[in-house]
């Protein structure tokens, strides 16, 4: 276009300073068809309807798709007559804008413990070293505690080969089961201190090995509370579970949390760190090789390793749980 457009100049006669006389007439004719062929700016009408149509699932739309696309949504807002000079570039800048991305997911499971915040308010104060309104002094630890279950020893049929210029690390796919370990681990939140044992399966008796293989510790041992957080597994589940540990211990306390949250117990976070730069890919000769591979990078992660920078507060969670369950944020801060 532009050229078949540029085509129309005709020479001319140049002026004393070598201007082409006829430029201006030609430039103002130039301006008016570029103004005609392109699309002048949208309403912003149509920036708010295209932003909530991409905030809905396509299936209210009738779209037989599980997410849109920006493709997706340029074909529906034409076909629907919305308009029908917009494009895919130009609905993902306004996208852009507000950081909508209704092509990506992510799994999440919905606060259903009706005392959640009740209880996991307690949890938030610990990581910020308050109870109770209350300052924790400096002989008080704060400690997250879970297992890993079901880590299995997979020795592949084929040896790894590692990186090359141009290529990366390449790992068989067929694979001999060779057993699994329960890594049950626990970590001082504050010190970034790592305890942790590998056994045959979980249960009971392993947790309380390793509860007591904590408290048996400096600074533990001579503490004046120590709180242990922990989910709702069956291992340390319900009031007997707190009756039975603090028969053993005196100074320690059991925390625990809601259930099916997770995300609030930071022992989950190096799970996922042990399984991303320990465990992945799987391919260990036998049991002992894993084992020494877990108990190994526990102590690795100890040496360079800082405490979590956990910044989400119980004010935090009074406002996810109103955007959550749409309610008023009153109701929250008294149960919290």
């Amino acid at each position: 276009m532009m050229k078949s457009q540029l085509n129309w100049i005709h020479d001319g006669k140049l002026s004393v300073c070598g201007e082409n006389a006829s430029l201006s007439s030609v430039s103002k004719a130039w301006r008016s068809v570029l103004d005609r062929a392109a699309p002048g700016p949208f309403p912003p009408d149509l920036v708010v309807q295209v932003k909530a149509i991409a905030c809905e699932l396509p299936a209210k739309y009738g779209i037989p798709l599980s997410r849109w696309s920006t493709e997706d949504i340029m074909a529906y807002i034409r076909r629907s007559g919305i308009t029908a000079t917009i494009s895919g570039s130009t609905v993902w800048r306004w996208l852009h804008q507000d950081a909508i991305k209704p092509w990506q997911h992510r799994c999440w499971i919905f606060p259903r413990d009706p005392n959640f915040v009740a209880k996991a308010g307690p949890i938030l104060d610990l990581y910020h070293r308050v109870w109770k309104s209350t300052p924790l002094r400096e002989d008080e630890f704060v400690l997250s505690a879970d297992e890993k279950t079901s880590i299995q020893a997979r020795a592949r049929r084929h040896k790894t080969y590692p990186a090359l210029p141009g290529s990366p690390m390449k790992v068989e796919h067929e694979y001999e089961r060779c057993g699994a370990w329960a890594y049950i681990a626990a970590l001082d939140v504050h010190r970034a201190k790592l305890f942790g044992l590998c056994e045959d399966k979980g249960g009971i008796a392993p947790f309380d090995r390793l509860v007591a293989h904590i408290m048996a510790q400096h600074p533990y041992q001579g503490a004046r509370r120590v709180f242990l957080i922990v989910d709702n597994g069956s291992a340390h589940r319900g009031l007997k579970s707190v009756k039975r540990l603090q028969d053993k211990h005196a100074n320690l306390t059991l925390v625990h949390g809601p259930i099916h949250a997770s995300w609030l117990n930071q022992i989950e976070i190096y799970f996922s760190i042990l399984q991303r730069k320990a465990l992945t890919p799987n391919d260990f000769p036998s049991l002992a090789a894993l084992k020494e591979r877990i108990l190994s990078f526990q102590e690795y992660y100890e040496e360079i390793a800082k405490p979590f920078e956990w910044k989400f507060t119980r004010k935090d969670l009074v406002r996810l749980m109103c955007k959550v369950n749409n309610r008023p944020a009153d109701l929250y801060r008294l149960a919290a």
